[in-house]
């Protein structure tokens, strides 16, 4: 009797944990599809790099349930950017729009790649430049002829 009331405990603690992690899919078809549109160019604010569409997150299905209500309200999806990136800031937007404040996000990559490239050259050029090979005297060029015809010492 005490297996059997562990294993339903066990089911009903799967259960309500499956359950909280199953996002809610609105009965509308056209609406479900609206809203993963929307959440494909929002980005999860806890998540590495991903939409809410693509995150599991408690926050990413919580802002899925936002955008669901503010589409069945009547609001449009510009709308629903804009109201996002209000409380959440341009990095909400996975593809944030090219401004002052966004620059650094658009173009530090690449200036940070030629600059980079640049210190390369630099250091190539100034290589190449330091001093010349020097020359051995005569004395010098004989040691070393001496020492790679001597024979090997054996051990």
């Amino acid at each position: 009797m005490g297996k059997l009331l562990a294993l339903l405990l066990g089911l009903v603690l799967a259960g309500t944990a499956l359950a909280r992690e199953a996002p809610t899919v609105a009965a509308d078809p056209v609406l479900e599809k609206r809203v993963m549109a929307l959440a494909e160019e929002l980005r999860c604010l806890v998540c590495q790099n991903q939409t809410i569409a693509d995150s599991h997150a408690d926050l990413a299905i919580d802002l899925k349930n936002q955008i669901r209500e503010k589409l069945k309200a009547g609001m449009n999806e510009a709308q629903i950017k804009d109201y996002m990136v209000a409380r959440y800031g341009d990095f909400v937007l996975y593809r944030p729009q090219v401004k002052a404040t966004t620059v650094p996000l658009w173009f530090g990559p690449f200036a940070l790649l030629l600059v980079a490239v640049a210190g390369l050259f630099y250091y190539i050029v100034r290589r190449r430049h330091a001093a010349p090979a020097q020359t051995l005297s005569e004395e010098e060029q004989a040691k070393v002829r001496a020492l790679l015809d001597a024979p090997e010492e054996r051990t």
